[in-house]
């Protein structure tokens, strides 16, 4: 089945309502037929926001950025159904014990629904400012996930890795759902391959993939999910459902989901689009998702 994420706006300009309308959203999303909401990552920022390679930073330097976990807790709150899910956590700006809590304890108050999508940001300053090695940062992410696979499965729990180790520790409550999935973000260089085939659950293709690279990404991940005695259809593939506007600019949500097919013949498993896009201020947000959610379902079946 093809999943709808849809990403909330949790940085720059707050929705109508302020940030306390973004649970009016994640009620929203829910009743409109959403699978899953996903909020991104900045813990700090830098000045220096040219270092940004996909296109014009979305906002300058001192706008607001809330803590992912804290809003999807939030979420949690006000929905019953509705997947909650980052995309991406820069997680080696978190120590591996606190995020392994954070995340069980997330899990467990939203009765098992969290995906948590993680990532290496791109940001020099950020890993300065917690005084961690930018050149590091692949590693600190291999390790850093290792950790809570780690403390999540195993009690008492034991870990040993270039960056950190631990033994005979014990993390409780472990998450709700029995394996808690990890989606990891970017580029499928060979270090991505196996961190997706060894510790992971799906794969976020970098912005600005196409058709043609997730096609060739997914097929490279189920041969290898089957080489690692995976089951391949446990294998989650976000693909960025492109937006197709009117001469009015308006996003023409018709010829929008037409588009998804394409994705899902090349190995999406899930379709985002980011509701800043369809609803700048959030306005008119549930017929919006509403029709969307149905046209999906027409085009691809969800």
């Amino acid at each position: 089945m093809t999943t709808l994420t849809v990403s909330l706006p949790t940085f720059g300009a707050p929705p109508a309502g302020g940030w306390r309308g973004l649970l009016d959203l994640g009620r929203v999303a829910e009743d409109a037929g959403v699978d899953r909401v996903v909020v991104t990552d900045h813990v700090v920022m830098g000045p220096n926001t040219d270092a940004y390679v996909w296109g014009r930073f979305p906002t300058p330097p001192e706008a607001p950025w809330l803590e992912p976990l804290a809003v999807l807790t939030g979420l949690a709150a006000v929905t019953e159904r509705l997947r909650l899910a980052t995309g991406v956590l820069i997680a080696p700006l978190r120590p591996a014990a606190l995020l392994a809590k954070q995340v069980a304890t997330l899990d467990q108050l939203s009765g098992g629904r969290v995906d948590l999508g993680v990532g290496v940001g791109w940001q020099r300053e950020e890993y300065e400012a917690e005084g961690l090695d930018f050149a590091g940062r692949g590693r600190l992410l291999t390790d850093t996930i290792g950790a809570c696979r780690a403390l999540w499965e195993r009690t008492p729990a034991d870990f040993t890795s270039p960056s950190m180790s631990f033994a005979d520790v014990y993390l409780s409550p472990k998450p709700a759902q029995e394996r808690l999935p990890v989606w990891f973000g970017g580029t499928l260089h060979d270090r991505m391959l196996r961190r997706v085939v060894e510790l992971g659950d799906g794969w976020i293709p970098i912005m600005g993939s196409t058709v043609d690279d997730i096609r060739s990404g997914s097929a490279h991940l189920r041969e290898a999910f089957t080489g690692a005695g995976r089951d391949p259809a446990g294998l989650s593939v976000q693909g960025a459902l492109p937006l197709v506007r009117g001469a009015d600019r308006r996003v023409d949500l018709g010829r929008s989901a037409a588009g998804a097919p394409a994705f899902v013949d090349a190995g999406a498993t899930d379709l985002i689009v980011h509701l800043g896009a369809l609803c700048p201020d959030g306005a008119g947000a549930a017929s919006v998702l509403q029709e969307l959610a149905s046209r999906l379902a027409t085009e691809v079946g969800r």
